[in-house]
């Protein structure tokens, strides 16, 4: 933990970093990624004992989902840099010729990324891929809710990075609030909506760029084309996964009436194929963060409404799969966003009447469809507005460096991954290289020349 007046020193010491010119150079930031790389390999179980610790993660699911996901990201960053860095030359138009026009990036500057506790090594360290490639500095503040996780972090960092390049600080509110009121090139945010309103508000102070990244009630149609046990299955996967703890899981279920009870029954199978019979007892299902998360989603549970699940272990902050049936909008579970072990069911009859209630609804962060319509799903891509999604898949798209994640309206705004990531954590300079062999005098005055006028209406149209 340090104090404001460290953290604004620590600070202080990343500002002259950077301003030395150290991570403008290619070399320099790919050698950064490769030392990243070879400590999350070297750190692999601690990591993997880390995330056990903190939200009872398999050590199969750490690193599928984990640092797994990491390895990825730099290797392509590690394969594209170059590329991605590169000045990109445009067309200049011939009222401004003779000239060259080029973009160029360059990074932002000194950069703090503040990480939730659901993912924390993934979303911590991930950005933080972005940003290095990028030439920034960076301050990684992750969540006081992971404290197992943050020491290996720490651990990781120290020993890739020194403090004036990038640095760990952790500790909770105290710290937050002492991080936000420093003066950073760019705020990478990932979290709660409500603490994203603090953050953008506080960034706003210093008309510093935000990139946040919230979460949201994600929801996930089913129609009675879909393949009814293969999206049970994936569903159940996605839903489930991290103990329901990730904001691109599936929140709640909008199936189409017909089918509704085929597919409770597909879904309570999946269970207790994937769980087991008891899941409570399986050492692969993780755990509720914390007592207070705990209690809260115990809060959304309504008994006569489960069909499948509601048991729970107070000792170890266990909540089994649960499924509820004959939800409506007023139930309580319906409120929030319920990023827990909790899946209603709800039902539609008209797909249209579905599409419109959609359209008015805040946009989420993810949505997905299992359909075998073309037209459905055809209006689902094009009329609905959400961060991003699947087709009779859930959370998948998550994984991909090709594409871009983030929010959209109360689910966040920007967007990292692969090339996105980079472009997060950069600044597109436009230039214009203006020859000095001539000079079109037509833009001086005074503006009495018939013949530049016609000049000037030829070049502009």
């Amino acid at each position: 933990m340090m104090t404001a007046q460290e953290i604004q020193e620590l600070l202080a010491r990343q500002r002259a970093f950077f301003q030395s010119g150290r991570t403008l150079a290619l070399d320099f930031r790919l050698a950064q990624l490769a030392k990243l790389y070879q400590a999350v390999q070297k750190y692999e179980s601690e990591i993997n004992a880390a995330l056990l610790h903190d939200l009872g993660k398999s050590f199969f699911e750490g690193f599928m989902c984990e640092s797994g996901l990491v390895l990825s990201e730099i290797s392509f960053m590690r394969k594209h840099l170059k590329k991605f860095a590169k000045p990109c030359r445009v067309c200049t138009p011939l009222a401004q010729f003779a000239a060259k026009s080029f973009i160029t990036p360059e990074p932002y500057g000194n950069t703090l990324i503040m990480s939730p506790w659901n993912y924390p090594i993934l979303l911590t360290l991930e950005p933080l891929v972005d940003a290095i490639a990028a030439g920034n500095t960076a301050i990684l503040k992750p969540s006081a809710y992971a404290p197992a996780s943050s020491e290996i972090l720490q651990k990781i960092v120290s020993e890739c990075f020194s403090p004036e390049y990038v640095a760990v600080v952790t500790g909770g509110r105290a710290e937050n609030s002492a991080l936000l009121g420093q003066k950073f090139d760019l705020i990478f945010f990932t979290g709660s909506q409500n603490v994203g309103r603090e953050v953008l508000r506080q960034a706003a102070e210093n008309l510093t760029p935000v990139i946040l990244e919230l979460g949201g009630k994600s929801p996930c149609i089913v129609e009675e084309s879909a393949d009814i046990a293969l999206a049970a299955k994936r569903i159940v996967f996605g839903k489930f996964l991290n103990c329901g703890q990730t904001c691109v899981a599936p929140d709640y279920i909008l199936c189409q009436q017909s089918i509704k009870d085929e597919l409770a029954r597909e879904l309570i199978k999946q269970i207790k194929l994937q769980f087991g019979e008891e899941p409570l007892k399986n050492p692969a299902y993780g755990k509720i963060i914390n007592e207070k998360h705990f209690s809260r989603l115990l809060g959304l549970i309504d008994n006569e409404k489960v069909i499948f699940g509601g048991a729970h272990d107070s000792t170890t902050c266990r909540i089994m799969p649960t499924v509820m049936d004959q939800v409506t909008v007023q139930d309580k579970v319906m409120g929030e966003e319920i990023f827990g072990p909790i899946l209603p069911i709800l039902t539609y009859e008209n797909f249209d009447t579905l599409i419109n209630e959609l359209k008015n609804k805040p946009k989420p962060l993810a949505l997905y469809i299992f359909s075998h319509d073309e037209k459905h799903i055809d209006r689902t891509v094009r009329e609905l507005s959400y961060g991003g999604g699947c087709i009779n898949d859930v959370v998948i798209h998550l994984a991909s460096n090709r594409l871009p994640f983030g929010g959209v309206g109360s689910s966040g705004m920007g967007s990292y991954h692969g090339k996105s990531g980079f472009n997060a954590f950069t600044h597109y300079k436009s230039i214009v290289d203006k020859k000095t062999w001539i000079d079109l005098p037509m833009r001086y005055q005074p503006y009495q020349s018939k013949f530049y006028n016609k000049l000037l209406h030829f070049f502009l149209k």
